[in-house]
């Protein structure tokens, strides 16, 4: 088990995009995503197809379903960018329309993302953080407001 902390990354009037942090990283896992393709000849137009997609959705969508692929289990709100034809994934945590909290990812080469152990991993991670952030609103702990997830700053989940 390892700690994780929710950091903003950022806020508009449209939607608040969000990352995990875990104890003794330098880097959120957002940040950890893009820093595995951004020099990498092959996948860096997918992750600015990915990046344009999010910056898209804060300013002018927000992270309505339609924009995001089903990835978890049927209970839970794991989701991955994108949704077109693309093997770089984007794993997410979406929380409502106007909230949303972005993981790490990866090049999908399985037909299914448990085949792949570590991919396997960053989905796994994102459903024990959104099962702790249910528990959590339904303990009055925390509540999503707006572009906001109100009570999570500062709090170490157990992932």
């Amino acid at each position: 088990m390892a700690k994780a902390t929710i950091l903003s990354v950022e806020q508009t009037e449209k939607a608040g995009l969000f990352t995990i942090i875990f104890e003794g990283e330098g880097v959120s896992e957002f940040d950890n995503f893009y820093n595995k393709f951004i020099n990498d000849a092959e996948r860096s137009k997918d992750l600015q197809q990915i990046l344009t997609q999010i910056d898209l959705m804060m300013n002018v969508r927000g992270f309505t379903e339609r924009n995001f692929r089903p990835e978890g289990k049927m209970s839970d709100n794991v989701v991955a960018l994108p949704t077109y034809k693309n093997s770089l994934r984007l794993y997410c945590l979406r929380l409502s329309d106007s909230v949303l909290i972005v993981g790490n990812g990866g090049v999908k080469t399985t037909q299914t993302v448990q085949q792949d152990p570590v991919l396997n991993g960053y989905v796994i991670n994102l459903q024990k953080l959104d099962a702790l952030l249910k528990a959590d609103i339904r303990r009055g702990y925390v509540r999503i407001e707006k572009t906001e997830i109100i009570g999570a700053d500062n709090k170490e989940y157990d992932i």
